[in-house]
C-alpha cells in the first residue's frame, strides 16, 4: 500500500461513487425517458427549471432523496429556490421520468419542507406540476398523518395572498394532488398534455359508469373554456414558463411589498371620443378601452377563454400594475353571469390581496335573469363578487362608460361601495333597469290598452323620453352620484393623477374575526 492509499478512506471512497451515481441519475433523463419526453413535446424538470431562473441562481434541496433505492432519483421532485429577474422564489417541480412523477413519503417531505420554508421566508412559490398522483405503496407514510400529504395543503392555504403562488401544469394533476394547482394564484395549463381530474376516466366509468375521455373530463382546454379551473392556456412548456414570469412582473413578492414598476409608456392606441359607441345596444370589444388606457402592450388578460362577457387582468399606466375589471358588451351583450362573478370576485381577491389598484370599466346591463341562472344560484354568486368589491381596501375607481344598470352597478364598485371616485363619460346612463325595460314594467296595462299603433308608439317614446330625463347624466352629477365627467381622450391622465393621491387611502374594512363569504 502505497501513502497516498493510505491517505484515502475506503468508505469514503465508497461515498463518494455511490453519492456522484446518485448526483448523475437526477441530471439527465435516461435514453427511454427522454424519447417519452420529446414524443410529448415535454422539457426535462431541470430544463424547465432552467428557463424560470436565472442563469446560476438556483440552489437545490434534498437532491439524494430516496438516494438508495434504485429508479428513484430525488424521489421525482425537485426543490430549491433561485431568482426570477432578480427576485427570490422558491421552486417546486415534478419528474415525470420518475414513476411518472408520483409521489412517495420522501416527495411530500421535501415539498412540505418548501413550503414552510415560503412561509419562513416569506418567499413566492412556483409550482410545476406533472404527477400522477401518490403511489399507492407508500400510502401510510405519505398519506393520513402530519407531515403527510395533508400538510402540503395546509401549508398552501398558509401562503395564499401572502406570496404568489404560480402553477404551471404540464401534465397530469391526478386525485388529491389536483388540489395543489387549485390553492395557488393562476393555473397555466399546456394544451394536449396537462389535465386536472380527481378522479380518471377509468374510475368513472368504474364507479358511476360515465365514459369519458380524459381531454372531457378534466384536459387543459375544457378547464380553461368549461370549468374555469384553468387560468391561461400555453402550448407548450417554454410558453407556460414564460406565462409564469410575465405574471410575477405584475405582483409583489409578498403582500407586504409594492408591486415592481418599470418605465412607463403611452398607451398603444389612444382613446378618442369615438372609441365608446353613444347609442348603447351597439356593442364593442372593451379591449379596446382597455388598450387605450393602459400603457403599450402591457394588459395580461386572466382567464381570457372563460366568462368572456366580463373581462379581467393586469395593466401597467405609467409603469405602475393596475387591476382591470370590464364588461364586454362584445360577449352576450355584458351581462353578469354565475361564472362572471366568480371570475371577477377572484381576481378582486387576488388585486386586494397584494394591494394592486383596480379599476372598473362598466358597461352592464346587469345580471341575467331566469329559471336556469337561479337553479345554478345566480344570487349567491353575485353576492359573492358584491362581497369581494365591498371589502377591498385597495384604491377603487368606477368609470362609467355606458350603462350601469340594476345590481350591475353595484357589482362594479358603484357609488354606494365607497370607490375612490366614480367617474362617468358623456356616454353613460346609471339607473335601475334600461329605458325600455322600466317602460314596459311600469306601463305595461296601459300600453296594452291603447289600441291604435301610431299612438300607442307615441306613447312609449313620450314615456321613455321622461324616464331617460329623469336619469339624466348631468342631473347624477348635480346631485353628487358621480365625481366627475371625463370625456374618454382624457380618461387616462384623469386616473393617473388620482392613482397618485388614491396611494395613501386606509386599507382597514371591519373588525371582525373573518367573513362569511357566500360561496
Amino acid at each position: 500500500m502505497t501513502v497516498q492509499d493510505a491517505a484515502h478512506d475506503a468508505h469514503v471512497v465508497d461515498a463518494r461513487g455511490r453519492l456522484a451515481a446518485a448526483y448523475e441519475a437526477s441530471a439527465a433523463p435516461t435514453e427511454k425517458a427522454k424519447a417519452k419526453l420529446d414524443s410529448q413535446n415535454k422539457l426535462y424538470v431541470r430544463d424547465r427549471i432552467a428557463l424560470l431562473f436565472d442563469e446560476g441562481s438556483f440552489v437545490e434541496d434534498g437532491r439524494y432523496a430516496n438516494a438508495t433505492a434504485p429508479g428513484l432519483p430525488a424521489d421525482g421532485v425537485v426543490t430549491g429556490r433561485g431568482t426570477v429577474d432578480g427576485r427570490p422564489a422558491i421552486v417546486v417541480a415534478n419528474d415525470p421520468t420518475v414513476k411518472a412523477g408520483s409521489w412517495g413519503a420522501r416527495t411530500v417531505e421535501k415539498i412540505v419542507r418548501a413550503t414552510e420554508a415560503a412561509l419562513r421566508e416569506e418567499l413566492p412559490v412556483f409550482w410545476f406540476v406533472d404527477s400522477a398522483g401518490a403511489r399507492i405503496t407508500d400510502q401510510v407514510e405519505l398519506f393520513p398523518g402530519r407531515r403527510g400529504a395533508g400538510r402540503i395543503f395546509h401549508n398552501q392555504v398558509a401562503l395564499s395572498g401572502r406570496v404568489p403562488q404560480i402553477c404551471c401544469l404540464f401534465g397530469p394533476s391526478a386525485a388529491g394532488g389536483a388540489y395543489i394547482p387549485s390553492f395557488t394564484d393562476v393555473i397555466i395549463m399546456v394544451e394536449g398534455n396537462a389535465s386536472m381530474y380527481l378522479g380518471s376516466p377509468r374510475m368513472a366509468e368504474m364507479v358511476v359508469g360515465e365514459k369519458v375521455t380524459l381531454e372531457e373530463m378534466g384536459g387543459a382546454r375544457m378547464h380553461c373554456t368549461v370549468s374555469g379551473v384553468g387560468d391561461l392556456l400555453a402550448s407548450d412548456d417554454t410558453e407556460a414558463i414564460e406565462l409564469a414570469k410575465l405574471y410575477f412582473s405584475y405582483v409583489p413578492s409578498t403582500w407586504k411589498d409594492e408591486p415592481p414598476s418599470y418605465v412607463g409608456e403611452e398607451p398603444s392606441e389612444p382613446l378618442t371620443r369615438t372609441t365608446v359607441p353613444e347609442i348603447e345596444s351597439q356593442p364593442f370589444d372593451v379591449h379596446e378601452v382597455i388598450d387605450g388606457l393602459v400603457d403599450d402592450d402591457s394588459f395580461f388578460e386572466i382567464k381570457p377563454l372563460f366568462a368572456g362577457e366580463l373581462v379581467v387582468g393586469f395593466g401597467r399606466m405609467d409603469g405602475r400594475t393596475i387591476g382591470i375589471v370590464a364588461n364586454n358588451s362584445m360577449v352576450k351583450g355584458g351581462v353578469l353571469f354565475t361564472d362572471s362573478a366568480d371570475k371577477a370576485a377572484r381576481f378582486i381577491w387576488t388585486c386586494d390581496a397584494y394591494s394592486i389598484p383596480l379599476l372598473y370599466l362598466t358597461d352592464v346591463p346587469g345580471f341575467m335573469i331566469g329559471s336556469e341562472v337561479e337553479r345554478g344560484g345566480i344570487i349567491r354568486h353575485g353576492a359573492k363578487m358584491v362581497s369581494a368589491v365591498s371589502e377591498a381596501t385597495v384604491p377603487q375607481f368606477c368609470i362609467v362608460l355606458r350603462k350601469a344598470y340594476g345590481a350591475g352597478l353595484y357589482a362594479m364598485a358603484g357609488p354606494g361601495f365607497g370607490p375612490d371616485a366614480t367617474l362617468a363619460l358623456p356616454t353613460a346612463r346609471i339607473a335601475v333597469m334600461g329605458a325600455e325595460a322600466a317602460v314596459n314594467a311600469v306601463y305595461a296595462n296601459k300600453i296594452a290598452a291603447i289600441e291604435d299603433p301610431a299612438e300607442r308608439e307615441a306613447f312609449v317614446a313620450r314615456m321613455r323620453e321622461e324616464y331617460l330625463q329623469d336619469v339624466d347624466i348631468e342631473r347624477l352629477a348635480a346631485d353628487l352620484v358621480i365625481d366627475g365627467i371625463i370625456e374618454a381622450d382624457e380618461l387616462r391622465a384623469e386616473l393617473l393623477k388620482r392613482l397618485q393621491y388614491a396611494a395613501r387611502r386606509d386599507r382597514a374594512f371591519s373588525t371582525r374575526r373573518r367573513a362569511i363569504p357566500p360561496v
